[in-house]
């Protein structure tokens, strides 16, 4: 400390600036989120093409779903660990970098085995980044901005979900559905670049100790909003994973990208009315959710096709499903306590279970029962995600007073 620093008060444009949230870097995260989630997601939208163009079936096609949650769900943990003393802004390169190299793969491959290979690498990519970018965000801002800068970040879920996956479908009717992929390729290299001349580096951690799953599962209410989780997103993935397939045999295979951006804009509304509402009504809402996917199922399996019913399940799909991420992650961290890291670790990993579980089963049921089976299929895995819900009133979603 010099002594014009001490005779002098400090500038207040000095702590102006060192309190503003550094909004190039945090947008590049958020980029990178977008990324992420888009490439787990874009096959849904162009599953008959690509199931002509890999010369597979559309249940086989799903499992480029299924491959790409897989690789998230079994190295997540492993490489987390692994890498924890690498520098951050290396590590989110190498993530990104793995993006890139499976996008290409995916847009320009005829085999199927070898597409298979390259959405598990994205899974992997995506496991390694999905550890990293909300603790980047918190890094990178003041203390009392904190939260602020992870909602930054994040908003590239809800982009991806309400325009990203639409467009690309769009984009798949239009150009091919490889042309997705390569645009995505595109995007990533400008985002590379981006992340090396904006975001600011950081170290990683000299020891990490495990995540003590054993003793995080033990806390009251942590079980609960794990099997929520587990059943909730194999429902949704189930339908979702084949929605293509579904509104091409229910005779709207032409109004995908339509549908879907239906079902995005009512999950944008629905975020940010969980957003808004989370702190005290977190039971209410969750309940909420799952009753709307539940509606939006039972209204997609009595319809024969009538357009604007289809629209409708598609906008309380939306309502009900887009704020479920923020809820279960919210409930989890609630409940772990001291142990929340372990907790999210493990929802982490039984999200990606179960959306590669859905990619499987939903194909199976395609094979077996045709399109009409999925809906239904909701509808009876969300019996046990209501009756959790309804029943964890002391722990994991408790009853809070108003």
């Amino acid at each position: 400390m010099t002594t014009e620093s001490i005779g002098r008060p400090a500038d207040p444009r000095a702590r102006i600036r060192d309190e503003r949230l550094p909004m190039a870097a945090l947008t590049a995260l958020a980029t990178a989120v977008f990324i992420t989630s888009l490439t787990e997601t874009l096959p849904a939208g162009v599953l008959p093409a690509m199931s002509g163009g890999l010369h597979v079936s559309e249940s086989a096609a799903g499992q480029a779903v299924t491959v790409y949650a897989a690789g998230t769900a079994l190295t997540a943990i492993p490489l987390t660990a692994a890498t924890a003393g690498w520098r951050r802004r290396r590590l989110l390169l190498t993530a990104m970098a793995g993006f890139a190299a499976a996008n290409t793969v995916t847009a320009v491959s005829s085999d199927y085995p070898l597409t298979l290979i390259a959405r598990f690498v994205a899974g992997v990519a995506a496991g390694l980044a999905w550890a990293l970018l909300a603790g980047y965000a918190r890094r990178m801002a003041p203390a009392r901005l904190q939260g602020k800068a992870v909602a930054i970040a994040m908003s590239g879920i809800p982009i991806a979900l309400s325009l990203g996956v639409p467009a690309g479908t769009f984009l798949g009717r239009t150009l091919g559905w490889r042309a997705p992929f390569l645009i995505m390729t595109g995007l990533t290299v400008v985002l590379l670049a981006w992340i090396l001349a904006a975001v600011p580096d950081h170290p990683g951690q000299r020891a990490q100790e495990r995540p003590g799953m054993l003793r995080a599962l033990a806390v009251p209410g942590v079980a609960p909003v794990l099997f929520v989780t587990l059943v909730f997103v194999l429902a949704h993935t189930i339908l979702y994973a084949y929605i293509a397939a579904f509104l091409d045999h229910a005779g709207m295979g032409g109004s995908t990208d339509l549908v879907l951006l239906a079902f995005g804009i009512a999950s944008l509304a629905s975020i940010w009315f969980t957003g808004a509402h989370i702190d005290r009504r977190l039971r209410a809402l969750t309940i909420g959710s799952v009753l709307l996917v539940g509606a939006a199922a039972g209204v997609l399996g009595a319809t024969d096709g009538t357009e604007v019913l289809v629209y409708l399940a598609a906008v309380l799909w939306g309502l009900g499903w887009g704020g479920v991420p923020t809820l279960l992650q919210t409930a989890a961290a609630d409940a772990g306590g001291s142990h929340a890291d372990a907790a999210q670790a493990m929802l982490v990993t039984l999200w990606n279970v179960a959306m590669a579980a859905g990619g499987i089963i939903g194909g199976v049921l395609l094979d077996a029962l045709g399109t009409a089976s999925l809906p239904w299929s909701v509808l009876l895995l969300l019996v046990p995600a209501f009756v959790a819900v309804a029943g964890s009133r002391a722990h994991g979603f408790p009853a809070t007073s108003e």
